[in-house]
C-alpha cells in the first residue's frame, strides 16, 4: 500500500512528503496523524536540524479530504471533535517546534493546505502556485487557520481572503505576506531544500533559540519583547564565546574587504 506521507533524510534536513497525488494530497484523518508525528519525531532527532514540507504531484495540498466528511454527521459528536482536534493538534505542534520549518508550495495549496503553508516559518512558492481559503463558497468557514492567517498578514488582507475565498498566484502571494517569496525557479522545492542545507551550517542551538525568541517575542508588547530577548541574551552565555569569536571573524573580513 503506497504510504500518505513519504519522510526522507538529507544530512540534517527531513524532508515530508505528502504524497497522496491522486488526490491533490488532500489530507484524511490518517495523514494528519502521520504528519503529527513525523514533525514530533524530527523535533526530538538529534539528526534533524531543519524540516522540509511539500507535496508530490500536481499540487501541495488541497486542504482536507471532505470525502471523508460525507461521514462526519453532526450526531457522531466524538469523530467531529476529533476530526477537528487533528487540525488544530498540526497547527499547534509547528507553531511549538523549535526547529525550523520550510513549506516549498506548487500547484494548489488552498484550504487547510493554504493553512499547512502559512503556519510553516518560511514559504517558497514556485511561480504556478494557486493559494486562499474558498471554504465559504461551499458554506463553509475555514476556522482553525484563521489564527495562524492573521498573524502573518495581518487582519485586512486576511479577512478578504476568507470572506471572498478568492486565490492568489504565486506574486500576489508574496506581496500580502502570504509567502515568503517566489522561487526564482520553477522548482521550489530545490530551493528550499537549498535553503534548509544552508541553515545547517549554522549553530543549531542559535537557530532553535532564535526561532523560539522570536515566535515568543511576535505576540508580546514592545517593552515586554525586550525582557524576553534580554533574558535570551544571557542565556547564550553557554555558546556564547565561540559564536562571538566567529562574528569578530567575519566583521574584520568585511573590514578588509571595504
Amino acid at each position: 500500500m503506497t504510504p500518505k506521507l513519504l519522510v526522507e533524510n538529507f544530512d540534517q534536513v527531513t524532508v515530508l512528503t505528502l504524497n497522496r497525488p491522486e488526490k491533490l494530497n488532500a489530507m484524511d484523518s490518517e495523514t494528519y496523524e502521520l504528519m503529527i508525528a513525523a514533525l514530533q519525531e524530527a523535533a526530538d532527532s538529534p539528526e534533524t536540524e531543519v524540516i522540509v514540507v511539500r507535496g508530490n504531484g500536481r499540487a501541495f495540498c488541497t486542504g482536507a479530504d471532505v470525502g471523508e466528511f460525507e461521514e462526519l454527521t453532526p450526531d457522531q459528536t466524538e469523530r467531529v471533535e476529533a476530526r477537528a482536534g487533528l487540525t488544530y493538534q498540526l497547527h499547534k505542534t509547528i507553531s511549538e517546534l523549535h526547529k525550523p520549518i520550510i513549506a516549498a508550495v506548487h500547484g494548489y495549496a488552498v484550504g487547510g493546505g493554504c493553512g499547512l503553508a502559512t503556519a510553516c516559518d518560511i514559504t517558497i512558492a514556485a511561480p504556478d502556485a494557486k493559494m486562499g481559503y474558498p471554504e465559504i463558497k461551499h458554506g463553509l468557514v475555514a476556522a482553525v487557520v484563521m489564527a495562524n492567517l492573521s498573524k502573518q498578514i495581518g487582519r485586512k488582507a486576511g479577512l478578504e481572503l476568507v470572506l471572498t475565498g478568492r486565490l492568489l498566484d504565486a506574486v500576489g502571494a508574496a506581496d500580502i505576506g502570504l509567502v515568503t517569496r517566489v522561487a526564482e525557479g520553477e522548482d521550489a522545492f530545490a530551493e528550499a531544500l537549498e535553503l534548509a542545507q544552508q541553515l545547517t551550517q549554522r549553530s543549531a542551538q542559535a537557530i532553535q533559540a532564535t526561532k523560539s525568541l522570536y515566535m515568543e517575542v511576535a505576540d508580546q508588547p514592545l517593552a515586554e519583547g525586550l525582557i524576553a530577548g534580554r533574558r535570551a541574551n544571557e542565556r547564550m552565555r553557554a555558546y556564547r564565546s565561540e559564536a562571538l569569536g566567529s562574528y569578530r571573524s567575519s566583521v574584520k573580513g568585511l573590514e578588509v574587504s571595504a
